[in-house]
């Protein structure tokens, strides 16, 4: 409404209310009153309408206001009468603004027809099925577990130098000197200023995206899943990014066939093995590269990197290396609102510690001793999921992931060579924040040999997120 309708609004109204009320007969005073009355009530009506979009706007005028004060603008000041253009500075957040702790507590009860490894018997690892009858005890196996649990805190806030955030999170699920502990375990430490982050975080060669949603612990045997020390810098593009880091390298070094022989045996006795005196040596950073592209269907990205994968004798500190290479591709594609096909086809040599169940990166070559040398094993990883929604209640979640590694005359006939696995599941969702639902598992583990092992196991587990403020 324009101010001249307002203006000639209140006129009339002052109008009606200043007319005299001539001599008249009963009747028509009544009616000519009647008539008056009805016209102010729609005045004020109207009226009422107008009062309310003068507020209205005068409400949003005070909240631009508001806004713009918020961030500073160029100011003109005189000093010893020369004018200073003081240039804008934007509103900074504290990071006590924007602290978050987050995590959830999950318990998993599982029945494993088979048996696998002790230390990894709360997930299904396909390098850990037994490849021969009571290898780790009677078939069939009943566990509870409550390693996934999580525990996370994180924080981000302005500064002169763009954004600053900070990662710390870990869960229960030991591995290593604590495998098959209920301990703490560093998932991430991870820290940015601006572009550049330093840390422990998601490895630059991977596309975390790419896990399905599935509840066993391990995943996908293919996927290119790795937690991995770094450096790294992102460029933030228009629909995507791009990013290259510098990560920690631990070469998985296989001495195969050759573990237990002996070097320079003296009579009966053996000093030391080729198990004993073989080492791994990294002098140079895995290099990484990544380019992520968002679309209106979902993403897709392409990853590489390359290795310098050394090796050592302690005795004689004779060392030589081998190079490493491969080639990341993945995609989410959302076939619905809330569905999505997750596929990924990875493929190098000496990247297999970069994978579920890699097995390794070098290995001899030959399945001598004399003329032998140390190669790069090729590897192809496979991932194909599909996660789909039945409505806000329910989702369940089919795929299948497998690797190959194309393996070397050095090595032992028992070390893995193939491995995959196959999930479907059934999950509830009864009110926010609460996961539950059960999984039925299978994998296949095959040797150098060819003997192929399999194991199915059936897993339920509730989840419960800390609520976030």
């Amino acid at each position: 409404m324009n101010n001249r309708f307002r203006a000639a609004g209140f006129a009339s109204l002052l109008m009606l209310t200043s007319q005299p009320l001539l001599a008249q007969p009963e009747g028509e005073r009544i009616e000519e009153l009647e008539q008056r009355l009805n016209q102010q009530q729609q005045l004020i009506v109207e009226q009422q309408r107008v009062l309310q979009e003068l507020r209205g706007e005068l409400d949003a005028l005070k909240q631009q206001q508001s806004n713009e004060s918020a961030i500073q603008t160029d100011v003109l000041i005189v000093e010893n009468d020369t004018a200073v253009v003081v240039e804008p500075q934007p509103v900074q957040r504290s990071w006590t603004e924007n602290i978050e702790i987050y995590g959830f507590a999950m318990a998993d009860m599982i029945y494993d027809a088979k048996r696998v490894d002790p230390d990894w018997e709360d997930t299904l690892r396909v390098s850990t099925i037994p490849t021969a009858d009571g290898q780790f005890g009677p078939d069939g196996n009943f566990v509870f577990s409550v390693r996934q649990s999580r525990l996370g805190i994180k924080s981000s806030w302005d500064t002169s130098f763009g954004e600053v955030t900070a990662l710390l999170e870990s869960e229960l699920f030991g591995v290593g000197e604590d495998a098959g502990q209920t301990t703490p375990r560093l998932r991430h430490a991870w820290a940015t200023v601006g572009n550049f982050g330093m840390g422990q975080y998601w490895s630059n060669f991977m596309d975390a995206d790419v896990f399905p949603n599935t509840i066993d612990y391990w995943g996908p045997t293919g996927m290119v899943f790795y937690r991995n020390k770094q450096a790294r810098y992102t460029i933030p593009l228009d629909n995507g990014e791009f990013a290259i880091a510098l990560e920690d390298p631990d070469t998985a070094l296989d001495v195969g066939k050759f573990r237990d022989e002996c070097i320079d045996p003296v009579g009966e006795s053996c000093e030391s093995t080729f198990g004993d005196v073989f080492n791994r040596w990294n002098n140079v950073p895995d290099v990484s590269i990544r380019y992520r592209a968002e679309t209106d269907w979902g993403h897709w990205q392409l990853a590489g990197i390359g290795r310098k994968l050394g090796f050592e004798r302690r005795d004689t500190q004779d060392r030589d290396y081998e190079l490493g290479w491969g080639l990341n591709a993945s995609t989410v594609v959302r076939t619905t609102e809330r569905d999505q096909l997750k596929l990924q086809l990875v493929y190098g040599e000496g990247i297999g510690n970069y994978l579920n169940d890699g097995g390794v990166d070098l290995a001899p070559r030959l399945a001598t001793v004399e003329g032998n040398e140390a190669v790069a094993v090729p590897l192809l990883g496979i991932v194909a999921y599909y996660d789909h929604y039945w409505n806000d209640k329910w989702s369940s979640s089919v795929g299948w992931s497998t690797t190959r590694l194309d393996t070397t005359a050095g090595q032992a006939d028992n070390e893995f060579k193939n491995g995959q696995i196959a999930q479907i599941n059934l999950l509830h969702y009864p009110t926010e924040g609460v996961l539950m639902g059960g999984e039925l598992i299978w994998g296949e583990r095959e040797d150098i040999d060819g003997a192929s092992f399999s194991d199915v196991r059936a897993q339920f587990s509730v989840k419960v997120n800390f609520p976030r403020p």
